[in-house]
Parts: C-alpha cells; structure tokens; sequence
C-alpha cells in the first residue's frame, strides 16, 4: 500500500484510501476494471495533471452495498415499530399488506379475473403460514394489484398479486387464523402491517367531503375569481376540474375539436390523407393521448394518493375498474372517448365555459403580469379577427406540438430553457413473433388480446458509450418508449411539409401488430446547430428531422421505413418490405441515414444488445419507420415550485407535458390537479391543506420520460 501510495503522489494522482480505484472509474463490467482506470487516467493527463478522483452520489438501484444495506435495516425497523406487538391484543384489527404472492399462470384464471381465487388462497396461506387454504374466507381478502411476470428467470410465468388482508373479518369468520396473525413478522417488500386500509377516493368525493368536513376549507366567494385554463389534454382538464368544484369561474380554451368530430377529422387524415392543422392527433379534447395506447404508468409513483386520485376519478368518468388493480393499466383509444365525453358533461354542470376550436394567439400582458389572453377562431386562417379576453389568472396546459405558443412566449421574454428528450424510429414486429420470444409455448393462450394472458409487451432500457467523458455525444440512453402491442403505426404531424409518428391501440390490443418506439437522448450539445434558435433550440432540432423524414418518404403523407436487418448494415437492399399497420403508405428509405452518426450508432448497438436478450427480435419481418421526435417537450418553461407560478410573468401557470412537467397521461392529471389547489388557495377559494389529503407533489425536472 506504501509503494502504491507513493506512486499515486509522484504522477500526481490522489487515490483514496482503498486498495481498488473508486467506483466512478469503473465501468458497468467488472472485467473492465483496468480499462476503466487507463481511462480516468488519461483523461485527467490530458486536461492539465492533479485532479481529486471524486464519486457522484448514488441513488435508488445504483446505491452502493454498504448504503443498501443500511437503508434495509431501516426500514426493516420501521416496518417493525408499526406492526403491534407478537401476540397482543392490537393485532385483532388492522389491515396486513401480503405482496408478491406469486400464482403460476397455468392455475390462475386469467389476466381479466380480479377476484380472489383458489390458487391465489393457496398463496396467501403460505404469506401466513396457514395450513389449509380452503378454510380461508375469499371476502377477508382485497386484491390490489394484479401483474403478469413472464421473465426467463422463473420456472414458468406467473401473476404476480397484492392483496390486503382485513384482520377483523378473517378472525371473525375463521377464528382459527389468530394464532398464525399473532406471530405474523413484517417483512420488506412482502408483508407490512396497517393500521388503517388505504383507500383513495375520487377527486370529486375528495373535493365535496373537503366542503363539508374541513369545516370551510372550500371558502365561498361572492365575485368569483376568473380563470382560462388554455388546453383540453389531461392536466387541463384536472386544473379545470378541480377549479370548477371550488368555485372559480372557469373558461376552458381548446384549439382542436371535441373527441367526436376529432375522430371525423383523423378519420378523414387515415382514409383520404386530408390533415386538420387544428384538429388531428395531437390537437383536440383530451389531447395527444387520446389516439394512443392510452397507458396509465408513469415514473412518479402508482401508489401514491395523488396518482390514486387520478385513478379513482377516471374510473367514476367510465373508466373500467379494472385498471386500478392491473399492474399495468390502459384504456386504449375505444375507452378514452366516452370518458372524456363524461368529463366534459360534468365540467358543464360545474359551470365550466369550455369553448372548441379556440387558438389562443397571445397574451395581454401588463407591467409584467398576466391579465387575459388573446384568442381567434382556429377554423379559420391566421390573422383573421382576434378577441381579447381578460382572466384573474391563465392555466397554460398545452401539449408538447403547440410550438406557436412557444414562439407567443418568447416574444413576451417568458423564461424557458430547452430540456434533454429522446428521438429515434418507430419498430414494428409481428404480434404473434413478440408473444413468441417472450412467452414461448404459451404464447398460444394470448388469442388476439381475449385469451387467459395478456398481449405480449416489452420494455427495453440500454446504455450506449457510458462514462466516457470526453466524449459526451457519445454517451446516450436508448430505451423502448410508448409500447403498443395489438396497435397501429400512426401520423402525429400537425404540418404537412414536415412527418412524424406515433403508435396507438385499442383496449382489446387485437391488432397484429406491435410497434415501440425506439429512441435515444438528445440533449444540449446535440442542439448546437440550433443554438441561434435559443430556448427553442430542441424545437428547431425536431423540426430538422420531421422535414428530413418527410423527403425521405417522398410526400404526402408517406413513411420513410427500412428493415431491421438492413439499417444495422447501413445498406437499402430491399425494394419491397414487409406488410405495415401504417395505412398512408411507407417507402424503402435508408434511415440510417436520417440521423447523425452518434445517434444512429447508438441505436443500432443497443439493438444488437437487445437481439442478445430477446433472440428474433432482429428479424426480417421488424420494420422500422421514420420518424419519433415528440417524445416529450424539447423545452420547460421555468415555475414556482409551490405557486406553480411562472418565475417571469405573474399570474401565467405553465403545467402538464407541454411545459415540460409530466411525461404522460397520469403525470399530466397530477400535475394539473396539484397546480389547481394551488392557484385555487392563491385566489382564496381553497384554505385546507391539501398534502394532507394528498401527499407532497412529485418535482418534476429535466428530463421526463414513461
């Protein structure tokens, strides 16, 4: 150690105090050890000599041993402290969470069966080490959540359940269960004792139990405060909502068509190529995911009461129920439609102004607050007469593809900065060869989305040229985005010169195809061409490829596509290519020649690595088609993290995917309904606390993805 240390001093290099270089160095392979420090060395070397080898901090999976290991222990400690004691007289009521109970797939009913099953009860006697599953009562149990695990590791495929036991009623209807409650032990991750059961309600119960309860926390006014609330997607709507039950007087602006005559115009887009500029598959009621997958995951928690809120309020608009127990819940574009027609019905009863084809143009702005918005008839031409309109406060909640309110923005000075997203191509398979690789012999049970198991999915997530410093462009996450299995292939261009796509299904998923998105991270650097654009710089990066994709497709309306085989040898060999769910044509084109080099490269290695783990998926029946650019927004617009307030116009609240906040459905809900209580409780119409009833809003920043 003295001679090493030694050395380390002459070439200038301060090692800390260990025996191995620190983690930083290393790469994700431990075989990579040397090569990780031959690296950190020349790197340092050449940037001028002494440097302090320093390690980020790591957090969630990527936590060191020694900080998991402290972390388990308390936790385990305080699972432990709210369980009552072994054997007291606190353990006859309360609720026990049993989680991951694990029913093989061949015994269990099914993935659309969310009841408790004899299998299930078997699993459940085994969590409670109960002898006899049969002499277990079926309505002691809840079951919570209910998700489909068909990984290679495990033996066979198998539901995945969580289930809440209700002590009260399991000793009342089988006494012979206390012995076996009495010693019952937390455990982390599987078993946690509740005092209470944790039922969310939906936000309009929540909103009228606040009025009556909270003794006045909803306070009444007698001139009601005017709000706009600028775009009808999904935080839109939650603001609106939320809003309206507390007593604002509410105008909901929405530049496209209700969800009906949406439906006409995209219809008339898919049949007769005729695109509504104002009215397509990203303008309109509910916003661009409505002619999705219409999948509610998101990354900020699917247990957490405001995400259960949003939930439970889908669910009271039409939603099935089912989709609060599904491990992985959507409703598909068939299911989105009447719920947003039921939305919209009870915002009218509210006494929201909801007013359709409604461009907002420009703000009225003074001394550097928000006073109203200026607005004209989307259905007719640009520069046709105007309408100023004047607001309390103005709800910005418009989608990720409004990039003229980008530009209105900027020319009022609104602080924006652009923001890391992802861009890439959109794969396609054959349903039936995804079920294949990834459930093999049972694959046959799936039947079109109606048999005993679920449509068949994938969810990718690659590293490309990792800890390489000096060379960032080359640094890229490639990951699968916005999976549809049973969907189509869609056009979500909003400007004819310029061509850009997406995927969508139903919620029966029958179609025989699956596509994905596949796409890699663009940040900063990659916008330096665009620099000149400043805070729009992502913007204009997007553009650049939308009209790119457009050429290469030849026009109207057609697809740049080419086949898996041929983009990872740079080569077009083919004239003809396999059958597309994309209906307005695709065109043999050499897409690996769309992006730059760092971006292409980076896809094409991370589907090789994915061949490796999924073997077939690089097929000559994988079609990829050009081009995935709005994955999310390409900018955010800065805010009060409290307020929701823009940090550069008072009275301006930018939320949703749009400004850069959320990264899907559920995300977007959440965050309109958080910004609603807030700007609510700044114009006096709300006084109670809602993280009480909520919990603390999830901070969304920088880079947002599913």
């Amino acid at each position: 150690m003295a001679l090493a240390a030694a050395a380390a001093a002459s070439s200038g290099l301060y090692l800390l105090p260990t025996s191995l270089p620190p983690p930083c160095l290393l790469g994700s392979n431990p075989n990579h050890l040397s090569l990780g420090l031959t690296n950190g060395l020349a790197w340092r070397r050449r940037r001028g000599g002494p440097a302090t080898v320093r390690c980020a901090k790591r957090t969630g999976k990527r936590r060191y041993p020694s900080e998991k290991k402290r972390l388990d222990r308390r936790h385990k400690e305080l699972l432990r402290q709210a369980a009552p004691e072994e054997g007291s007289a606190g353990r006859e009521a309360g609720f026990w969470r049993l989680s991951k109970l694990a029913v093989p797939a061949r015994v269990d009913p099914g993935k659309d069966f969310t009841g408790v099953s004899p299998p299930l009860l078997q699993a459940i006697a085994k969590a409670l080490k109960f002898p006899v599953s049969s002499m277990l009562p079926e309505e002691a149990f809840s079951v919570i959540r209910k998700s489909f695990d068909a990984r290679k590791i495990l033996k066979e495929p198998q539901f995945v359940y969580t289930v809440d036991v209700d002590v009260k009623k399991l000793l009342d209807m089988e006494p012979r269960t206390w012995d076996f409650i009495a010693r019952l032990e937390p455990k982390l991750g599987t078993i946690e004792y509740m005092p209470d059961e944790k039922v969310a309600s939906d936000l309009i119960s929540m909103l009228h139990r606040q009025g009556s309860v909270n003794n006045g926390s909803i306070c009444s006014q007698q001139k009601k405060p005017r709000v706009a609330v600028v775009g009808c997607g999904p935080s839109g709507l939650f603001a609106s909502l939320v809003l309206g039950e507390l007593g604002a007087e509410v105008t909901l602006l929405e530049r496209g068509q209700p969800v009906e005559k949406r439906g006409r115009d995209i219809g008339a887009l898919a049949v007769r190529r005729i695109l509504h500029s104002e009215s397509n598959f990203c303008f309109g009621e509910g916003g661009a995911g409505t002619w999705s997958d219409g999948k509610l995951v998101t990354r900020i928690g699917r247990n957490t009461d405001g995400v259960q809120a949003v939930m439970k309020t889908f669910v009271h608009f039409g939603a099935p129920p089912n989709i609060l127990v599904d491990g992985k819940p959507h409703l598909g574009t068939d299911k989105l439609v009447p719920l947003l027609r039921n939305f919209r019905h009870h915002l009218k009863e509210l006494g929201v102004t909801i007013r359709f084809n409604t461009r907002v143009d420009d703000l009225v702005v003074e001394g550097r607050k928000v006073k109203g918005v200026v607005v004209s008839d989307s259905r007719l031409q640009l520069g046709s007469p105007n309408q100023a309109l004047s607001f309390d406060a103005v709800v910005l909640a418009v989608g990720h593809s409004a990039r003229d309110t980008y530009s209105m923005l900027l020319r009022h000075n609104v602080d924006m900065t652009p923001k890391s997203f992802a861009v890439g191509l959109r794969i396609e398979h054959p349903q039936e060869l995804i079920n294949d690789i990834q459930y093999s012999e049972l694959a046959a049970e799936v039947h079109k989305g109606r048999g005993r198991i679920p449509v068949a999915d994938y969810k990718i997530v690659k590293s490309v040229g990792e800890g390489d410093a000096e060379l960032p462009e080359q640094n890229r996450s490639c990951y699968s985005f916005c999976m549809c299995p049973g969907g189509q292939v869609v056009l979500t261009s909003t400007n004819p010169s310029e061509l850009c796509i997406n995927g969508m299904s139903f919620s029966r998923r029958a179609s025989k195809w699956a596509n994905s998105a596949f796409v890699a991270t663009v940040s900063s650097h990659d916008f330096k061409p665009f620099e000149s654009h400043g805070s729009l710089a992502g913007v204009e990066f997007q553009r650049e490829f939308e009209r790119r994709a457009a050429i290469m497709g030849g026009g109207n309306f057609v697809a740049p596509a080419q086949c898996v085989t041929d983009f990872l040898n740079n080569r077009l060999s083919v004239t003809t290519l396999p059958p597309s769910s994309y209906r307005l044509g695709v065109r043999p084109s050499k897409l690996h020649e769309l992006f730059s080099s760092h971006i292409t490269e980076a896809l094409q290695q991370s589907i090789i690595m994915i061949e490796e783990e999924m073997p077939g998926f690089v097929s000559s029946e994988a079609l990829l088609h050009g081009v995935e650019t709005r994955t999310s927004s390409p900018l955010q617009i800065s805010r009060n993290t409290c307020t929701y307030e823009s940090t550069s116009l008072q009275g301006l609240y930018p939320i949703g995917e749009g400004a850069g906040y959320a990264g899907g459905i559920l995300s977007a809900s959440v965050d309109g309904m958080y910004c609603g209580f807030a700007l609510a409780k700044q114009l006096s119409l709300f006084h109670g606390d809602i993280e009480l009833t909520l919990g603390k809003a999830q901070k969304q920043k920088g880079f947002v993805k599913y």
